[in-house]
This record gives C-alpha cells, sequence and structure tokens, in this order.
C-alpha cells in the first residue's frame, strides 16, 4: 500500500501552450512501472480551456464542481455539470473547459502508451469557444 500525501502534491499553473485563461493542475496521481493510468484535478476560471489535443488511450473527465463545455471534433459544444462523466476515445481530437462565466473543476485520467500521453494541437479560438 502507498499514500500519497495531498501537501506533497503541490498545484501548478496550467502551461499557456497547453490552454487559455487561468487554469490549476492538482496532480492527484502519477502514472507507476506496473500501470499506465495518471489523474489530476483541474480547475478552469471562467472562460478558461484547453487547446485541442487527442489522448493515445483516450481520456476520461469526472466533473466536480461548476459549468462547464467539451467539444469533439466535428460536433457540437456541449455542457458538463457536476457527476457527468466524459470519455473521449483513443485519438478523438477534442477540448474542455470551463462556461463563459462560470469555474469548472474535474478529475481527469488518461493513460500512456508508448510513452505517449497527449498530443497538443492549436487552440481553440475565442470565436469558436463563444459560439456556444
Amino acid at each position: 500500500m502507498e499514500i500519497t500525501k495531498n501537501e506533497d502534491l503541490p498545484s501548478f499553473k496550467g502551461p499557456k501552450e497547453w490552454f487559455t485563461g487561468t487554469v490549476r493542475i492538482d496532480p492527484l496521481f502519477a502514472k507507476k512501472e506496473a500501470t499506465r493510468a495518471a489523474g489530476a484535478l483541474v480547475t478552469f476560471e471562467p472562460g478558461a480551456r484547453t487547446a485541442w489535443h487527442t489522448h493515445p488511450a483516450g481520456q476520461t473527465l469526472v466533473v466536480i464542481s461548476g459549468l462547464g463545455w467539451v467539444q469533439r471534433e466535428g460536433g457540437p459544444i456541449e455542457k458538463i455539470m457536476p457527476g457527468d462523466v466524459v470519455w473521449f476515445a483513443p485519438g478523438e481530437k477534442h477540448w474542455h473547459g470551463a462556461s463563459s462565466n462560470k469555474a469548472m473543476s474535474h478529475i481527469a485520467v488518461q493513460e500512456e502508451v508508448n510513452g505517449e500521453v497527449v498530443t497538443w494541437m492549436e487552440k481553440v479560438s475565442d470565436g469558436d469557444y463563444h459560439a456556444f
């Protein structure tokens, strides 16, 4: 058994290359030698969002507070709220973040495949984000 203490995992700002707006990432668990998954609590201030991206093994989001938006390539922007669970298929291009006027926090879980966890792409434009 291993217990990771919350105080041992400092928060950090979401990198500007991957996010628009103010985003805080709180690591929850890292990949271990015998596993492929890692998880983090991600908090988006109103208007903040990821860039478009994909995950080689997909990604699961568990919304825990606030109001958020998600979109997969070619699909509509969809609203997500606490208790909602979103799964993006492997290689599915998508973005997620807070709504324009309310913050949102989710737990994000993704797995590593051949050393890769995520492929970051272009940022979501303000026009596309506000199309909802």
